[in-house]
């Protein structure tokens, strides 16, 4: 009855099928037969042609995405509650060679065009001061909330007004699909997203998030970036073989409806609790000590998130019947 986190959770059977039928000969690196699919499949899913790489974590995916966007004294704008920002332990910084992050603010950590234009137009231009390169936004945010298609796009279309990247941080990324029942690509590339980090480990997957390149030039460099950052693994094709389990059938996204579900349940139950509208599969909830302290006890496990806050996450593995002692519970508080 654990709630921390969804990068907890089991790896799905299909992947490890696929992780087996993988154990074989290949060429090493992304050589690999697997590795060599990756480009058509996800252009297939996103309905253009994409670059797409494997990487082993969410950070190296933000921080060679952001590598890819902006020069060393450049600067990129984010929400201050960002993950790049609080829990990557300066990845994005260290990865860039030095590219600040300019933060933003907004409800549920979602930027807005009047917040990120605020920042923007507090920047002289000139030698002085770091010049903006690139956005980046989170879908879902770290709070749970989705990017619809069009507020990506209005964001979208201040980057291209001002000659800024668009990165998005899809560590969520199916539960923000999942959510807002578009296709992968209406909220992506179509809405002016350059780099999308797709994330798959929270998701069912085991050691395997994509990188994807809706501006296939900009995966050239990040080649290289990656080697040189150790995140080159000598077997690629176990990390390609698992990105390519998710895809087939369209596994990520039934993963992702079943722990949005698993969500929802939770948030009938929460009433007047909610801190945030539930839109992945995220739950944050009015909850104090004493009652935190009583859910504790019955064998339920979550994080404290801030004063009288805490947060509990739903995973793909769980079903309604192993969710529904907690609901019940949060109901009776």
């Amino acid at each position: 009855m654990r709630f921390f986190s969804d990068n907890a959770a089991p790896v799905c059977s299909q992947v490890l099928d696929a992780l087996s039928r993988a154990n074989t000969l290949d060429t090493p690196y992304d050589g690999d037969r697997w590795s060599q699919q990756l480009d058509g499949a996800f252009s297939d899913l996103f309905g253009t042609p994409v670059r797409a790489l494997w990487v082993p974590s969410g950070t190296s995916a933000n921080a060679l995405a952001l590598a890819a966007l902006c020069p060393p004294h450049g600067s990129v704008v984010c929400h201050r509650d960002a993950h790049i920002q609080n829990d990557e332990c300066g990845a994005p910084e260290f990865y860039t060679h030095g590219a600040k992050l300019a933060l933003a603010e907004g409800p549920g950590a979602k930027l807005t065009p009047e917040s990120v234009t605020a920042v923007l137009d507090r920047v002289q231009s000139g030698v002085h001061w770091v010049q903006p390169h690139a956005i980046s936004i989170t879908n879902a945010t770290e709070y749970g909330l989705a990017y619809a298609p069009e507020q990506v796009a209005a964001i979208g279309d201040v980057a291209r007004a001002r000659g800024l990247g668009l990165h998005m941080d899809g560590a969520r990324f199916a539960n923000a699909v999942a959510h807002l029942g578009c296709t992968p690509g209406d909220v992506t590339w179509r809405a002016g997203v350059d780099v999308l980090s797709f994330g798959f480990v929270k998701n069912g997957g085991m050691s395997a998030e994509a990188l994807i390149f809706f501006k296939p030039e900009l995966a050239d460099a990040t080649l290289y970036r990656r080697k040189r950052a150790g995140l080159l693994l000598s077997k690629g094709r176990y990390l390609a073989a698992q990105l390519l389990a998710m895809l087939e059938g369209d596994l990520w996204l039934a993963n992702a409806r079943a722990a949005n579900a698993g969500a929802r349940l939770l948030a009938a139950a929460a009433g007047d609790r909610l801190v945030h509208p539930v839109e992945a599969n995220e739950i944050f909830l009015k909850v104090g000590p004493d009652e935190a302290a009583s859910l504790r006890t019955l064998g339920f496990d979550f994080y404290d998130w801030a004063p009288g806050e805490v947060r509990l996450v739903t995973s793909w593995d769980q079903s309604e019947d192993a969710i529904r002692p907690l609901a019940e519970a949060i109901a009776r508080l």
